[in-house]
């Protein structure tokens, strides 16, 4: 070490920022500020933890048998409903030869994911619809359209029963989606899942919807054949779903089951989602899952991708606390599927960063504003409170030793490789309504490589829309009270 006589003077404090670089003693301490710990040690074993995992061997994979029959049927909006969550990557069995690639195929879909939601926002404010989406006739919603995209975004995955009896299958937990969506046979075009494909004719419970069920008129996109309804889901990157709309029991783990829920019974799939059977639409609109059992509340917690661990998705059973931070639902009459929540600013070592309120605002034609969402990894900021957001920490941090990064979505690295914990600004959300949530350091400082390499995890955007992405949710209990219209966010209630 450079400073053996300095350091022996501090051997009772945790290395600091401070001493993280060799010209250090050379330069004036910043004035005060609030400060965090970040684990550098903790964060690059799970880097190697998650490589090495194999999901083949884990028990969340064992396919177990229920009996449905002996579940009630709920039908009213104050029943409680859990099951199990699990990140990605201890599902699907990694191919990855370094931890690198790994952040960078979640960031291949994670952009997908982003340029989703901006498009779909974009078109429903300008009123206007996708014109990729409206070539098609009735007659060839059937027909499989080969993408060439990579993966879908799908980060975080629960496991449900479909029909009676009841076929156990990972879907995709999607707050930005409203269509809930399996694959089924017979399968013309179908990507590979970690469970059988579901075979509708096995289910004495599915119902074929007809044209003109409110179910099919509230679709986005639907057609009609031999007077059954069809439907079609286009994402981001090109993929889509095509296929029957249709009604059965799903159920809820060991809490209970919903009869007569709608879903998509997709027969052309493609480039989406590899792994799980399909999709779980926690959105604001009229056929996502929370709509249809009419739920008053909803809650997940995210953990840490990189951990193994699992979690829960809560239907009506988990109440926002005295101590929580809230922010309040907001709707944009243009669109009903997203979540906005009133977000006025960050505060970076303690400080308030200087935004004007306009910028998280939405404004009359819908634009704007910004939303939360599970399906998203990196927090996208508008530009101007990217940049504010950013020179705020970095002026903070100018004792770091800087990194290099050849990942382009973000423009501010440190290189930790020699340090086994590090003191950082504290960086936290403020909401309207006074409320704040303090940040977990290493929901702010991800490592991008098993080398020491960590980056501020927050992104540019040229979109008016902001979101708040899963990095800077995990491991922070997420509640939406529905009927209040607020959020709840507990930090450590995993």
């Amino acid at each position: 070490m450079a400073y053996p006589n300095f350091l022996s003077l501090l051997s009772v404090f945790t290395l600091s920022l401070y001493l993280t670089t060799t010209d250090a003693s050379s330069r004036s301490l910043p004035t005060s500020h609030e400060t965090t710990e970040l684990n550098v040690v903790s964060s690059l074993q799970q880097t190697q933890h998650i490589l090495s995992m194999d999901p083949t061997r884990s028990s969340i994979t064992t396919t177990t048998t229920t009996t449905p029959e002996s579940f009630p049927a709920f039908l009213n909006s104050s029943s409680p409903l859990s099951l199990e969550l699990h990140s990605r990557d201890t599902l699907l069995a990694a191919h990855h030869k370094d931890y690198k690639s790994l952040v960078l195929s979640r960031l291949e879909r994670d952009s997908s994911r982003v340029a989703s939601i901006i498009s779909k926002v974009r078109l429903a404010v300008e009123g206007t619809t996708d014109s990729s989406e409206t070539r098609y006739q009735p007659e060839e919603l059937t027909t499989p359209v080969i993408s060439g995209a990579s993966q879908g975004s799908g980060e975080y995955f629960s496991r449900l029963g479909v029909g009676t009896p009841a076929k156990e299958m990972y879907m995709v937990l999607d707050t930005g989606s409203d269509v809930n969506w399996i694959q089924c046979k017979p399968c013309s075009s179908c990507y590979q899942q970690s469970d059988p494909i579901f075979d509708p004719s096995s289910s004495s419970t599915y119902k074929s919807l007809s044209c003109s069920s409110p179910q099919c008129a509230a679709l986005r996109v639907s057609a009609c054949r031999t007077n059954k309804c069809l439907y079609q889901v286009r994402y981001g990157d090109g993929s889509f779903t095509v296929g029957e709309y249709a009604t059965d029991t799903v159920t809820f783990g060991s809490s209970g089951k919903v009869d007569n829920v709608a879903l998509g019974c997709g027969r052309d799939n493609e480039g989406l989602f590899t792994g799980a059977a399909g999709l779980l639409g926690l959105g604001g609109g009229a056929m996502s899952m929370t709509s249809q059992i009419k739920a008053k509340s909803f809650s997940y917690c995210l953990v840490d991708r990189d951990s193994g661990k699992s979690s829960s998705l809560d239907f009506n059973s988990v109440q926002i606390g005295a101590g929580d931070a809230t922010a309040p639902i907001l709707r944009n009459n243009k669109i009903d599927t997203f979540y906005y929540v009133g977000l006025s600013g960050f505060s970076v070592g303690g400080r308030q960063v200087s935004i004007p309120s306009p910028v998280f605002a939405v404004d009359a034609s819908g634009g704007g504003g910004v939303i939360l969402d599970c399906g998203t990894a990196v927090t996208r900021l508008q530009t101007q409170a990217y940049n504010s957001l950013r020179d705020a920490f970095v002026k903070l941090t100018a004792n770091l030793k800087k990194g290099t990064s050849s990942i382009s979505l973000f423009d501010t690295c440190y290189d930790f490789s020699s340090l086994s914990t590090v003191k950082v600004p504290t960086v936290a959300f403020h909401f309207t309504g006074g409320k704040t949530l303090n940040l977990p350091a290493k929901n702010y400082l991800i490592p991008i490589d098993n080398a020491g390499t960590f980056c501020f995890a927050f992104a540019p955007t040229s979109s008016p829309l902001s979101i708040i992405g899963n990095v800077q949710q995990q491991g922070t209990r997420i509640t939406y009270d529905l009927a209040n219209h607020l959020i709840g966010l507990s930090a450590n209630k995993c």
